[in-house]
């Protein structure tokens, strides 16, 4: 699949234009959710995920996000990541709304996200808050992880 926006930018979920290298830089130096995540889990992620990259006008990735799909009732939209010179375009929600519709068309009926900072850019995408979040439960062994009380920079 390939969007393209009117200033140049795009969308393509071709696993060959995706650079893992960069992705990884973003994810485990700059992305609270991911810091210091390994190269190698990294690419594994990538590799058994549906991804999505946002690329400039000049072809460079600027973006990226993956979904995990079992590809017919529910998908968990994560590593949703704009540089930051790049951000304040509409490229985050752009991004969000595009997996969005490419997952409803698929007939998926459940998508689910976790942020700590970006619930505006999501909103516009028509994400919510989760209508009952004491359902839902966990297991987090990520380095730092505090628990139930954790602080912002750890986030889900």
């Amino acid at each position: 699949m390939l969007i393209k926006r009117s200033d140049g930018f795009e969308i393509d979920t071709a696993g060959e234009r995706l650079d893992g290298g960069r992705i990884h830089t973003w994810l485990a130096t700059d992305a609270y959710w991911a810091v210091g995540r390994t190269a190698d889990r990294t690419a594994t992620a990538i590799e058994k995920s549906e991804c999505f990259g946002v690329y400039g006008p000049d072809g460079a990735q600027v973006g990226f996000a993956r979904v995990v799909t079992d590809h017919a009732t529910f998908a968990w939209i994560c590593d949703v990541y704009i540089t930051r010179e790049q951000r304040g375009l509409g490229l985050g929600t752009w991004l969000a709304q595009t997996i969005r519709d490419h997952l409803l068309e698929a007939g998926l009926q459940r998508l689910v996200l976790a942020t700590a900072d970006a619930h505006e850019v999501y909103a516009k995408a028509g994400f919510v808050p989760l209508a009952r979040p004491a359902r839902w439960m966990e297991v987090d062994h990520r380095p730092g992880f505090t628990g139930p009380n954790e602080s912002a920079e750890h986030g889900p």
